[in-house]
């Protein structure tokens, strides 16, 4: 223990070189106020020239005063204490004094790696490491590492239990942990690994698997800002709550330049978050949907005109239904798009036409006549309109349709059940895959030429924009996609992440013992492999288990333990002496208002109710009259990756009957403090 005035006295030694960062950071924010406003100034000459000068003078200075606003919480968070005698601070951005001096050393830069690196078996020149706790620009705390004894010089003084188990104690608040300052040597291998290839980073729960994959999507736009920030950096969840969560985290390590989506949101205008039965997603998310998409874009329209009736200098011309079947299988050869072939239908409806036309005037004639009656544009658009996705996707509905598509690719049992799911429950996450399927299927007709507004300045045939333009909402071309929750990832929705990243390197981040795929994982394989390449892969697997107090993560180990006897799981390093409570009752609703009052008041962060997938609204309905925004309800999907201080599982046993053991692991390894279980039976709980 460290007695009260050698703590007084080293928080008050820090706190002099905070408050030389913050004042030195006032100074740097309003030079980069004051050159905003020159930049501005410079506009007024009227030149050319002095427009370029202006955008690019007041861009660099905006987003240097953003950076260091954004910052301000927390700036510095670590100090390295070196066998040469040098110190370094470590923070959230570099800073340097009037001389050009360090105060501060950007967390992603090479000098700081030691701070995430060293141990006491490899301290690589620190003597101690020391964790800096602030609130705003006020020092609350300190938490050393010393891990050279032999080379601490005379009189250092060390303070507190371990900067680690400190950090790890603390609440989490409404997003996820900031985690910067406590991020282990094998965490920061896999953030500092080759930018280029595949990063595949697996661990279970609690191991950090989700920071490292943020904070190594900071650290590649940090370390090569011209491509990554140049060409994107998509971030893929499982949910919009996990996005949420997690979307405060690249700001809060300096970066804003990141795109941020749920799996449900990665198709423009679209976003689902409604999770299929388990059955029904292993059919959606299957590559036979190829198939019986593919089957689909070539049928007739529903509701489109079985038969043209055109009269033609006396003779009256008709095309049958079987006429028009076979003017549409020869529109659409083998990987051609519908949308795209417009020019081809108009031409087999024109062939077909002409052959019974009398034969006194040339095709082209015939075509420059017939083609362009109102009568047959209106024909031919009604035939063969263009097509949405979304479009497409209805016609699923229709079970006999979805029947002759699926014939021999899936079982009348797959087709009744994705049927009625179209039927009844509307458009889910898996569904967004498809779409995406059936816009590649589908391609873009030829876009209408349209003058485009001017939006920057023009002189001497030269543009240059007035602002950074923007990426399109259906952009595809990634630099670096991160995909969190992997294990979870369709085949289907690995195709549609693999149209993104064409060109892009990948962090791929998950644990199979955490997968709710239902499917055929050789299927989840082949489009993995097919989406990541031939890319070279850089495997990380992380060991440690820092969420879950150790009394917490026994229950989970135990229950997937059913499933899964031989698989490796994370070593939970932190014990509370408080192990997980079991109410059973006949009354659900009383007994988890109960359980999630206590809790609120026993911890100072957030408490997650989590409940089956089917009973969430229900749930929430109960803890309706609860008024604490520290409080969410979530079901055991949406609990995929995210964080509590405490949490109030309901009816584990219905959360294992409908998405398995491995999702109901998921939920009972969520809490970081304190666990209660709310349940009809104790049936599920595993007997030793």
């Amino acid at each position: 223990m460290t007695d009260a005035t050698t703590l007084h006295d080293e928080i008050a030694a820090e706190q002099k070189h905070v408050d030389r960062v913050y004042a030195r950071v006032a100074d740097l924010r309003r030079a980069a106020v004051a050159a905003e406003a020159d930049g501005y100034r410079i506009a007024r000459v009227g030149t050319f020239g002095a427009l370029v000068e202006r955008d690019a003078m007041v861009y660099h200075q905006a987003r240097r005063r953003h950076s260091l606003d954004a910052e301000h919480e927390g700036l510095v968070f670590g100090r390295l204490d070196l066998r040469d005698g040098d110190v370094y601070h470590v923070g959230r951005l570099g800073v340097r004094d009037e001389d050009a001096e360090p105060l501060v050393i950007d967390w992603r830069a090479p000098a700081a790696s030691a701070f995430y690196q060293a141990t006491a078996a490899d301290p690589r020149g620190v003597v101690r490491r020391r964790m800096i706790q602030c609130t705003g620009e006020t020092v609350t705390g300190l938490e050393d590492d010393l891990l050279d004894p032999g080379a601490a010089p005379e009189g250092m003084r060390v303070v507190g239990d371990g900067a680690l188990l400190a950090a790890l104690a603390r609440t989490t608040g409404h997003g996820m942990r900031d985690i910067v300052a406590t991020i282990q040597r094998e965490q920061d291998e896999a953030i500092r690994s080759p930018a280029s290839g595949v990063t595949v980073v697996a661990g279970g729960p609690g191991t950090g698997k989700t920071a490292v994959a943020l904070h190594r999507a900071a650290f590649l736009l940090y370390s090569d800002r011209a491509r990554f920030a140049g060409g994107g950096v998509l971030v893929v969840g499982p949910s919009p709550i996990f996005v949420n969560y997690i979307s405060q985290v690249l700001p809060s390590l300096g970066e804003d330049s990141a795109t941020l989506r749920s799996l449900g949101s990665l198709v423009d205008g679209v976003g689902a978050d409604r999770v299929d039965p388990s059955d029904v997603a292993a059919v959606k998310g299957s590559l036979r949907m190829r198939r019986v998409l593919g089957r689909a874009v070539r049928d007739a329209v529903p509701g489109a005109p079985t038969e043209l009736r055109l009269l033609y200098r006396g003779t009256l011309l008709r095309l049958t239904e079987s006429d028009l079947a076979h003017v549409r299988r020869s529109a659409l050869p083998r990987g051609a798009r519908r949308n795209e072939v417009r020019a081809s239908v108009t031409a087999g409806l024109l062939d077909a036409l002409w052959k019974q036309a009398p034969q006194d005037r040339t095709r082209t004639e015939f075509g420059d006549d017939v083609g362009d009656r109102p009568e047959f544009r209106a024909f031919r658009r009604a035939w063969w309109p263009v097509l949405g996705p979304a479009d497409v996707l209805g016609w699923l509905a229709d079970r006999d349709r979805l029947a002759s598509y699926a014939d021999g690719v899936l079982t009348p049992d797959e087709v009744d059940r994705v049927a009625a799911a179209y039927v009844h429950d509307g458009l889910s996450t898996a569904d967004v895959a498809l779409l995406d399927e059936l816009a590649d299927l589908l391609g873009t007709p030829p876009a209408t030429p349209r003058r485009r507004a001017d939006d920057g300045y023009r002189a001497v045939g030269v543009r240059v924009a007035a602002s950074v333009p923007e990426r399109a909402a259906d952009y595809r071309d990634y630099a670096h996609i991160v995909v969190d929750e992997a294990q979870d990832v369709s085949p289907m929705q690995w195709r549609m992440l693999g149209r993104r990243g064409r060109h892009a390197s990948w962090t791929v981040v998950g644990d199979p013992a955490q997968s709710a795929w239902a499917g055929d994982e050789a299927e989840v394989v082949q489009a993995r492999d097919a989406a990541l390449g031939g890319r070279r892969r850089s495997e990380h697997t992380l060991t440690t288990n820092y969420r879950n107090s150790a009394e917490i993560f026994a229950l989970a180990a135990r229950v997937v333990r059913q499933v899964l006897p031989s698989t490796a799981l994370p070593r939970a390093v932190r014990s509370t002496g408080i192990a997980p409570e079991h109410v059973v009752t006949a009354d659900l609703a009383a007994a988890t208002r109960t359980a999630v009052g206590a809790l609120l008041h026993s911890v100072e962060g957030t408490v997650g109710a989590i409940a089956p997938v089917a009973r969430r609204a229900e749930v929430a309905a109960w803890l309706s009259t609860v008024d604490d925004d520290r409080l969410q309800v979530v079901s055991s999907l949406e609990a995929k990756g995210m964080e509590y201080d405490a949490v109030v599982l309901v009816e584990p046993a219905q959360v294992q009957a409908e998405s398995g053991v491995r999702t109901l692991y998921v939920a009972l390894s969520r809490a970081t403090q304190r666990l209660t279980t709310v349940s009809t039976g104790d049936a599920w709980l595993p007997r030793d």
